[in-house]
This record gives structure tokens, sequence and C-alpha cells, in this order.
């Protein structure tokens, strides 16, 4: 036997969940289908590296999705961002709260952490094994199969954490192969699909060639009645950023888009910046409610724009624009995954019931939330449940 437990997936949930069992003093062996441990983490990082967020726990859990609250709310409450950030600290890495509520190592940096909680980890005896990736489970006897660069290799276990992304960004070993393995052990997974994505937009090629690569900025976007501000960038293919990923879900789901391009003025405001004339003159109106540039291209060259005839019809439409979207960008762009194991094949302990000492964590997690530290507190928050009820479960 090879350790008391075997966890596969060296991301942040799977680290943290091994870290968690060697702490309760188990036996520990972390596999990983790449030549490196936390690949995806180290990309994430590029950005700065968000940790978490210092939110209210009831804003928090609105931005979790899988119908189970009362879970996520027991998960938070094992470790929080609070833990994670005190955590952070334990490794000599201090962090800061901006002003938007999300968390940040000081020097936005992930390698420094990375770095010195492996160097953690093996101090407390956790074996890596890394190139080794996983083809089968025997759930009866807990032996877990790979292939690795010597040939197939099998290995026995008493606890086993999987910990295998989703499948988002597949060049880090996130790649969702254990899909059709959960399917040949009759586990249910909800499809994957993007989440934390681009979106296609239909540009005109004079609207693309000109504003590519640009941001719009001051919005806000709405679907199904709810409203996300802040920035999209307009890219070749659409439209990306931070408030297309909070409503991912229910643009997934069919609702429209529409951007209020002048969120800071109502309809009536801007209708009284205009002299009182029943002559409507598209350029003045424009220029009077200081519609930049990009916007002001994106009204003339939408489809619906003939119908704007009035001032009336300009002002409902610069406070909501209807942007036709087309699909999201293929699931290998996404920044996350929605979907994956069923919740209801695992217990509150993340376990898959049909499978004793078989845990689960992280996005491989039918869940899925915006950036902004959801998506890796969520990941330390499985992954801290998860090693917990593997040492519960030896302990059994």
């Amino acid at each position: 036997m090879i350790a008391d437990v075997c966890v596969i997936g060296a991301g942040p949930a799977g680290l943290r969940a091994a870290e968690v069992a060697a702490e309760g003093g188990a036996r520990v062996c972390v596999f990983d289908a790449m030549p490196s441990v936390g690949r995806k983490f180290l990309i994430a990082g590029r950005g700065g590296l968000n940790l978490t967020s210092v939110v209210e726990t009831a804003e928090f859990l609105s931005s979790y999705t899988g119908g189970n609250s009362e879970l996520w709310k027991s998960l938070l409450a094992d470790f929080s961002p609070e833990d994670l950030r005190a955590w952070a600290q334990g490794l000599g890495i201090e962090t800061i709260a901006a002003s938007n509520s999300r968390v940040y190592p000081i020097g936005l940096k992930s390698a420094p952490l990375l770095r010195r909680w492996v160097q953690r980890l093996r101090a407390m005896g956790v074996e890596f094994r890394p190139r080794h990736r996983w083809v089968s489970l025997h759930a009866s006897s807990l032996n877990i199969g790979f292939t690795t660069p010597d040939g197939p290799a099998t290995f026995e276990t008493k606890a086993l954490i999987l910990a295998l992304g989703g499948g988002s960004w597949p060049q880090t070993g996130s790649d969702a192969t254990w899909v059709s393995i959960f399917r040949g052990l009759v586990v249910e997974v909800t499809p994957l699909l993007p989440a934390n994505c681009g979106w296609h937009v239909a540009w005109t090629s004079d609207f693309r060639a000109k504003h590519a690569g640009k941001p719009l900025k001051n919005i806000s976007a709405t679907a199904n009645d709810h409203r996300v501000p802040g920035e999209l960038l307009v890219t070749d293919y659409g439209l990306e950023g931070g408030p297309l990923y909070a409503l991912g879900r229910s643009l997934r789901a069919g609702h429209d888009l529409f951007l209020d391009l002048r969120p800071a003025f109502t309809q009536e405001q801007l209708l009284s910046r205009l002299p009182q004339t029943k002559t409507f003159h598209w350029q003045e109106t424009c220029e009077r409610w200081r519609l930049p540039e990009i916007v002001r291209d994106l009204l003339e060259s939408h489809p619906d724009r003939p119908y704007w005839t009035t001032a009336q019809a300009l002002a409902a439409v610069v406070k909501r624009c209807p942007i036709l979207i087309a699909g999201p960008r293929p699931l290998a762009e996404a920044i996350s995954t929605a979907g994956g194991v069923s919740w209801q094949e695992v217990s509150d302990g993340l376990m898959l019931k049909k499978y004793p000492g078989v845990f689960v964590c992280g996005e491989m997690l039918d869940w899925e939330a915006p950036t902004g530290g959801f998506l890796m507190q969520g990941a330390f928050s499985t992954g801290t449940r998860a090693g917990r009820e593997a040492l519960k479960s030896l302990q059994a």
C-alpha cells in the first residue's frame, strides 16, 4: 500500500486536501498527470492571484450554483475567507483586500506561495508522483491505475481523494478525461460547459476592425433581471469580461443580454439634457449625452439602428441596449467549468455515495462561481472538507 490517502490532482483543491490529511497524521501521496504541480494555479496568478473575497457570506453564497446553499455554507465554515488569509500568512505570504473586496497576496504572484506550500507539504512527508495519469479504479479494494512514462502502474490505498479539475485550460492538465471514467463507474456527471468565458457577438466588420481590443467602460450588463456593473472588452469574436462571467449561467440558459451604456443617468435625465425641439439630431444627441466613440459606433452598427428615430427611442436603448450573443467561447478557453459530478452522487462529506472511501473536491464538482476570489475559495473549502472526511474514514 503506497499511502493511507492518495490524492489525484495537484491543483489548489488537491493540495489543500493533502495538507489537511497530512496534518491529521496520514501518509499522503499526490499524483498528477503533469510534470509539475499547480500549473493552472500558476497561470491564474498571472493576473494577480485573486485568492478570495471579503464579502458577506450571503453575497458569497449567491455566486455559487448547484442548488445546495446550506452545504456551501458549511463548506465555507470549514475554511472561510478569513481562514484562507491566515493560511497564506502562515506560509509567510501577506495578503491585502482591494477596494473591490478581492484579496490578493502582496506582490500579486502565485509562484512564491506555491513554492512555499509545496515545501511545507514535503516537510510533512507528502510524496509527489508527477506524470501519472489516472485511468482506472477498482473500488472494492481502492486500487487505482495510472499510465506513466515507464508503463502502467497500480497502487492501493485506504482513502482516495479526486481533485481532477474541470475541462478548461487543458494544457495545464485540466482536460476532463476523468469524465469517461466516472461514466464507467455509473456516477452521474452534469455536462461540462464553459464558465467565466467570452461570448460571440456578430459585430460588423467595420466595428470589429476599429474597436477590437478596446474596453467598454462604466457600463452595466443585465440578464434575467440580474444586473452587474463593470467593464467589458470588445474582441474579434465578441465580448469578454467580469459582468459576463457573473451572468454566465443566465446566458447559457438562453436569457437575453442587455447593456446599460450610461448607468449613471436615468432615461429621463438623459432626455432632460436635450434642447426642447421637435427635431431629432443623432450626432448632437450623442454629444450631449457624452457617449464615447466606441458606444456611438456600437449603436450606429447595431442591427436595430433604423428603428431609433427619436430621442426617446435612443434614450431607451442607451439604457437597455440588446446585444445579440451567439454562444460562448469553447470550453478549452474558459477560465473555469460549469457542470461536474452531480451533488446527488456525493454525501455532505463529499464522498461518493456509491464508492465509500472515495472523495471528490474542487472544480470537478457541479458548481461554478464568477471570478473575484470565489473560484479559489471554493477549491480550498472543498479540499479542506475532503481531507477531513478522508481522515475520518481512516479512523472508522
